[in-house]
């Protein structure tokens, strides 16, 4: 029963706008006390940030960097409020960490223009994990808003000295918002795509690269679906109440288009 009843939370959740994420989350909670553990757990919110005190840089807070009610920053490596046994990733998989933050804060200007990136790192039994966190925001103005988010979190398991095993599970959520004379129209959705792939490890494909290439693939392909799916919708429907050809127009294209189905199985008998 515990089982269907978070199912179908989490059903409601994937329904509801990625920018009230939050609030829904909390109500959800309320109404449900029991699944809360479960919920937080799982549902992907929103990205806030906050500035390394040390550094005075800013970095994503996320549940991949919380330790109880403290976060870790990925430029001090250090825990915001202090914790004495914080967890912390091993010295190699931390070299691995900033190397890892220096290629993202590139590949966010390349792509992005601006905006927050953090890299977190941490070791696993059995190899070792991390997660790619992006935050776009844009139109602070009255008239345009908006925002995306993107998470990508990835297991390797080194299969040998010479290949690994990559395993990638990315988040992206979107929001825009319009307000002007004809009126406020808001976008909000999110998707979820996974990817595995075995690739060589070398000096020129170290796990950096790999990793690198691999969450910039996915993200071209989840942002064109994103592309197709919310705003070619929208062009649909904008097409259905609105075009920009006349009624003679339409009606003589859909004659043309009747001669032209005729016309074709006519051609295939003969």
């Amino acid at each position: 029963m515990s089982e269907a009843r978070l199912d179908s939370s989490l059903d409601l959740m994937r329904r509801m706008p990625p920018k009230n994420c939050s609030a829904n989350l909390n109500d959800l909670c309320e109404l449900c006390p029991d699944l809360m553990q479960d919920l937080l757990s799982i549902v992907d919110q929103p990205l806030k940030v906050r500035k390394d005190k040390q550094t005075g840089r800013e970095y994503i807070l996320c549940d991949y960097n919380r330790d109880g009610d403290s976060y870790r920053s990925p430029w001090s490596n250090t825990y915001d409020p202090p914790l004495d046994d914080g967890v912390t990733p091993s010295e190699k998989i931390r070299t691995l960490e900033i190397e890892l933050n220096s290629a993202f804060e590139a590949y966010r200007d390349l792509y992005y223009d601006g905006g927050i990136s953090s890299v977190y790192m941490w070791d696993l039994d059995s190899g070792f994990a991390g997660v790619v966190c992006i935050k776009k925001d844009v139109g602070e103005g009255d008239f345009q808003k908006g925002c995306w988010e993107a998470m990508h979190v990835v297991e390797i398991r080194e299969k040998t000295n010479r290949s690994a095993h990559y395993k990638l599970t990315s988040t992206i959520m979107l929001w825009l918002e319009t307000d002007d004379a004809s009126g406020t129209v808001e976008l909000c959705g999110s998707l979820t795509r996974q990817n595995e792939t075995d690739a060589p490890i070398s000096e020129s494909n170290s796990h950096l690269m790999n990793i690198g290439k691999q969450i910039e693939d996915l993200e071209n392909k989840m942002r064109s679906m994103l592309n197709d799916v919310y705003f070619g919708k929208s062009r649909q429907i904008l097409n259905e109440l609105r075009t920009l050809e006349t009624s003679a127009e339409l009606r003589n294209r859909e004659e043309l288009t009747e001669d032209l189905k005729k016309a074709v199985p006519n051609k295939s008998a003969n």
